[in-house]
């Protein structure tokens, strides 16, 4: 991709994640929920598994 592309790309998704935000608020917060329980629910599995590792 060159750099023009990606710069667009780049303001297509805040563009769309801004009128997201603005337009349906409780959804976006609950999308931004899910993600962070996602990465909170995978750092507890790389600290299990580092635990296990230890044991």
């Amino acid at each position: 991709m060159t750099d023009v592309a990606k710069k667009g790309v780049t303001l297509l998704v805040i563009a769309f994640a801004a009128f997201y935000l603005l337009t349906q608020p409780e959804d976006a917060a609950g999308a931004i929920k899910t993600a962070l329980d996602a990465v909170v629910d995978g750092l507890k599995a790389v600290a299990r598994f580092f635990t296990a590792l230890g044991d």
